[in-house]
């Protein structure tokens, strides 16, 4: 596999673990969707590293982008379902809540 070939299977990679990503945010299996964040995050760590060394021709380059894409359309899903998960949560944790918030904690198992 040359230099490029690798280059994309990592984008390929990355819009993989996105599309769990949104699946674990849709079945609201946030330990799940955490764990793939880490995934993601240490492929785009090795992608940076690869980003000079690459010199694409038009085809792969308009592959690149319609990875970036579906990546970016998947991080945005991934944002709106967890949205409303992170707004209760913050909720939650208001100023002057703590006996509260223990209380429904508490409650919620």
């Amino acid at each position: 596999m040359n230099s490029n070939e690798e280059y994309l299977a990592r984008y390929e990679a990355i819009a993989v673990i996105s599309v769990r990503m949104v699946v674990a945010a849709r079945n609201a299996a946030w330990n799940d969707l955490v764990l793939l964040q880490d995934d993601y995050r240490h492929l785009v760590d090795a992608l940076k590293n690869a980003e000079s060394s690459v010199r694409l021709s038009e085809d792969d380059r308009a592959r690149k982008f319609d990875l970036i894409r579906q990546i970016l359309a998947n991080d945005a899903t991934v944002r709106d379902l967890a949205n409303p998960r992170m707004a209760k949560l913050q909720a939650l944790f208001a100023p002057g809540r703590p006996a509260i918030v223990l209380k429904e904690l508490y409650q919620a198992r």
